[in-house]
């Protein structure tokens, strides 16, 4: 069996240069402690504040009745994000903070506010009005916000494109709803426990129709706005700093302005909802819905034009450029390889083709002049990668594509010669290998990569998992 190849060695740094150690609060598990920590006081603390005004059982009812629509939302995200995932982690956080530290800050946020502009105008309803159409978009939002923020600043590998962000800014909305839902229709169960209230006639069955029949996506709507402002972000050049600080901006302000005329649709007549719902949320709802397949097909695209770049190399099959463009082949090798092996080798050939997409995605970038300065460290790890679950991501892929192309696919056996060195005219595509890394030619057409050779990929190993 072949191994992995080394790592490429780093230069050397000044002489008399002094490792310092981080400081403690620097530390990995000091952060990701600190994080969890507020994430559990938070839930705690909205906990209480919520079982306190709706009741033991109105808040066994709302919480029974908001985690209906979280399965199907959740899914719909992570089916947009199924072309490059990201980890788990990622959703992890994003849908606690938006369950927790979100739902707490608004919560505290808007009832401060409005109690300040009630006291300030001697006028509780204008109060109401001005801090649900108002008070409630800035404060909700902005905290929604937060999380993506966290995410593009600490997880920047994760977080790469416009998908990344309408995923992560989802998921985030979807924890507030959530949490949301709860308080709205637990108080609307007290309520008819007070009035009588029973079936369809009832405040639980209207707030029930309006917030999780008809308009489930309301709150991760308006946040995918502030992911797609820094999702585009993502995708400018490190250089470009107006641009990567505006975009977000931008879609925060959107965001906000798509929930104020939200709330402010009840004071608009007697039919002010519907006649948003129908002119705003729904045509708003349809476009960011394409748009966000659209972009997930041209992630697809990408891969199958950038990965090709490695097959002459070795690094990958020659078949498997198209495998990993087509989200169809992408499921038979999956399968392929549960059928065979078992689920572990579906889990490996998954993660083999999320290595993939990123490896196009990051040569994507950095043929646009819009890779950091990591660019070849990240490369080559993503190529370790790759290498690692080739025996066994390497038959499925090649199965796939030849069962899912429309034409026959090429026969040649895995290249078994090295990875040619930067600067050759076998590396990549032509024109590539003219410019040394960080020079200002880097990031132009024809860019070029570090003048230190790249290490040559081994042959692909004979061992076929796949054959007894």
């Amino acid at each position: 069996m072949a191994t992995s190849p080394p790592y490429p060695t780093y230069p050397p740094g000044p002489e008399g240069l002094v490792l310092r150690h981080p400081h403690w609060w620097q530390r990995t598990w000091v952060r990701y402690g600190a994080l969890i920590t507020l994430l559990a006081l938070s839930g705690l603390v909205i906990l209480a504040l919520v079982r306190r005004q709706t009741g033991t059982e109105g808040f066994l009812v709302g919480l029974g009745l908001a985690v209906l629509p979280v399965p199907w939302l959740i899914s719909a995200f992570r089916w947009l994000d199924r072309v490059a995932p990201g980890p788990w982690r990622n959703l992890v956080f994003a849908f606690a903070w938006g369950a927790c530290a979100a739902a707490l800050i608004a919560i505290v946020a808007n009832s401060f506010a409005t109690k300040w502009i009630a006291t300030a105008t001697a006028d509780p309803a204008s109060a109401d009005t001005l801090g649900a159409t108002v008070i409630a978009p800035i404060v909700e939002e902005s905290a929604k916000a937060a999380a993506v923020l966290l995410v593009f600043l600490f997880r920047r590998r994760d977080f790469t494109g416009l998908v990344d962000g309408v995923v992560i800014a989802g998921i985030t909305a979807t924890g507030f709803a959530f949490t949301e839902n709860i308080l709205y229709l637990g108080t609307a169960f007290g309520t008819d426990q007070l009035t009588g209230g029973r079936g369809i006639a009832s405040v639980t069955a209207a707030t029930f129709f309006v917030r999780i029949v008809m308009s489930p996506f309301a709150h991760p709507l308006f946040t995918v706005f502030t992911g797609i402002g820094f999702g585009i972000a993502a995708l400018s050049a490190e250089r470009q700093h107006v641009r990567r600080v505006l975009l977000p901006l931008c879609g925060l302000l959107l965001a906000m302005s798509m929930h104020a005329t939200w709330n402010g649709s009840s004071t608009f007549g007697e039919f002010g909802f519907f006649a948003i719902y129908g002119a705003f949320m729904v045509p708003a709802f349809g476009l960011l819905t394409w748009l966000t397949i659209w972009t997930r097909q041209r992630e697809l695209r990408t891969v199958r034009e950038e990965l090709p770049a490695y097959v002459p190399a070795g690094w990958l099959g020659p078949a498997e450029p198209f495998a990993l463009g087509s989200m169809r082949a992408r499921r038979m090798a999956r399968d392929y390889a549960r059928h065979h092996l078992g689920r572990p080798a579906a889990r490996e050939v998954a993660r083999y083709e999320a290595h993939a997409t990123s490896l196009a995605l990051l040569r994507r970038r950095g043929r646009e002049g819009k890779a950091g300065a990591d660019f070849v460290v990240r490369e080559r790890e993503l190529l370790d990668e790759l290498w690692k679950r080739k025996d066994v991501s390497g038959p499925a892929l090649e199965y796939a594509a030849r069962t899912a192309a429309p034409v026959r696919m090429p026969a040649a056996p895995w290249p078994p010669y090295g990875y040619p060195a930067h600067g050759t005219a076998g590396y990549g595509t032509p024109g590539y290998g003219t410019a040394a890394y960080g020079t200002a030619a880097y990031g132009t057409p024809g860019y070029g990569y570090p003048t230190v050779p790249y290490p040559a990929c081994p042959s692909y190993p004979a061992y076929n998992p796949y054959q007894p």
